[in-house]
């Protein structure tokens, strides 16, 4: 039975992720358990997700889950707007809600979007794809 679709086409926060995400090499997307999810040979970034213990919630439904460096969990974990997902939180993942902004008055910082992102690719794709990332900096 497939999942039914858990976010907004025309979501501008979606398309906004979707242009950072699949301007990665050999990055593409599908729909997955109901919500946009980027890969290459893996997944490295989803957009929404759920809270754990509250599967039926909606407050996680416009963010951004990655798979942060090992190194730097903690520290986002202490920021306070980083939250541990359901299901990939338990292999890693952080979840950072991209909406949180439109209520208090405050914009998504999109520049810190794209370097979590960026970190999960590099921690997912193959090494073929994080080189032609590199190229392409160094380039």
């Amino acid at each position: 039975m497939a999942h039914p679709a858990r976010f907004d086409p025309d979501d501008p926060l979606l398309h906004r992720l979707r242009d950072i995400a699949l301007a990665l090499p050999g990055a593409d997307e599908k729909v997955s358990h109901g919500r946009p999810t980027f890969f290459t040979r893996k997944v490295f970034a989803i957009f929404g997700g759920v809270v754990k213990g509250d599967h039926h919630s909606d407050s996680l439904a416009r963010s951004v889950l990655f798979l942060p460096a090992a190194d730097e969990r903690d520290a986002l974990l202490a920021d306070g707007r980083f939250v541990v997902p359901a299901y990939e939180g338990a292999y890693g993942w952080l979840c950072l809600p991209l909406d949180r902004g439109e209520s208090n008055g405050s914009e998504t910082d999109w520049a810190e979007v794209s370097e979590l992102v960026e970190e999960s690719f590099r921690a997912t794709a193959p090494v073929t794809l994080v080189r032609a990332l590199d190229a392409r900096s160094a380039g």
